[in-house]
């Protein structure tokens, strides 16, 4: 009877064992549909342009994404992201931003000033120091240090419409397509391995000191190289109160497909905001690579869209699903 007992409970245990097994990886069957890199917003069309090029000519996935939101950072038009993003209620420029590779080595920077390619200060911090996140004037004396340039960032344009702001100081960030903030873009190679970056000026207007999600691991940006990566948009309040990058790569985890993951964090955003004063201008969206491949985009409101560039795609703005 004992031995009887403890066969069958054995087998139960291999077949939850396995179970369980089949559920975290039915998503994560081998695609040959890689190469693929996706990223938030219309200015990721030319930036995922810059990235497959870094990509196909050998240089990596992690110099891929760099040089990918780098091409965004460096755009004066582009006015949510590096030189010519909007400043904040003191007329200042500040910058956070992440990258993040398969090893699950990261590096951040936050609100970082005078400094053009926040994405390469926080490469390096990940390269070449014991730590993850500098911040302030310790970021900016690091990039000095090693050989970054000190440059104003607030152009004429973002200075008119500053001082156009400070007439009203009405603090209401609306971020879509209108008016989005953020570039994150996320990256698989032909080995399956994923990479991902995320770099932002921050909502315009904020308070001065204010860092958002965009240079939190976990929040704007994370992947885990056995399951997929995430990255987030929209304000950084609402993803940083649900960890919202790592809750949707989590899912993913458990056996949803990037769609229902992202769609899954979203409506926790929703569910924890609908009764909140921010809920009138609230936007979220997040977007998904799973290890096999798949991909998806998902909004809390109408009018997030995202670009994607594989063998197939050459750089398309896709409009993303969304709740309400």
């Amino acid at each position: 009877m004992i031995r009887r007992k403890f066969l069958k409970n054995t087998l139960y245990s291999t077949l939850s064992a396995s179970s369980l097994v089949n559920l975290s990886n039915k998503n994560n069957s081998i695609s040959k549909d890689v190469p693929r890199i996706i990223s938030t917003w219309n200015h990721g069309v030319n930036a995922n342009k810059v990235a497959w090029e870094k990509l196909n000519n050998g240089e990596g996935g992690l110099t891929a994404v760099e040089f990918g939101v780098r091409d965004s950072e460096n755009d004066p038009n582009e006015r949510s992201v590096g030189y010519g993003g909007l400043p904040d209620r003191d007329g200042k420029v500040t910058l956070d931003a992440c990258i993040m590779d398969s090893n699950n080595d990261c590096g951040a920077v936050s609100f970082l000033q005078n400094i053009k390619n926040p994405i390469s200060v926080a490469r390096l911090v990940m390269e070449t120091t014991p730590h993850i996140m500098l911040s302030g004037k310790g970021a900016y004396d690091f990039a000095i240090k090693n050989g970054f340039k000190s440059q104003i960032l607030l152009t004429e344009q973002s200075k008119i419409d500053w001082e156009n702001w400070l007439k009203k100081s009405d603090y209401k960030p609306v971020i879509n397509i209108e008016n989005h903030d953020t570039i994150s873009m996320l990256l698989i190679d032909s080995d399956h391995n994923l990479f991902g970056a995320c770099t932002t000026s921050g909502t315009a207007w904020k308070m001065h000191g204010r860092v958002g999600d965009s240079p939190i691991i976990g929040a704007g940006l994370f992947l885990d190289n056995e399951v997929g990566a995430a990255a987030a948009t929209g304000l950084g309040e609402a993803v940083i109160r649900t960890a919202g990058s790592a809750m949707v790569v989590e899912c993913m985890r458990n056996g949803m497909s990037p769609i229902d993951a992202c769609k899954e964090v979203v409506q926790r955003i929703s569910k924890l905001h609908k009764d909140r004063p921010e809920w009138e201008y609230l936007q979220v969206g997040f977007i998904a690579i799973s290890k096999n491949g798949d991909y998806a985009g998902y909004s809390l409101k109408k009018g997030f869209n995202y670009a994607l560039t594989d063998n197939e795609n050459d750089s398309i703005l896709v409009d993303a699903k969304y709740s309400v």
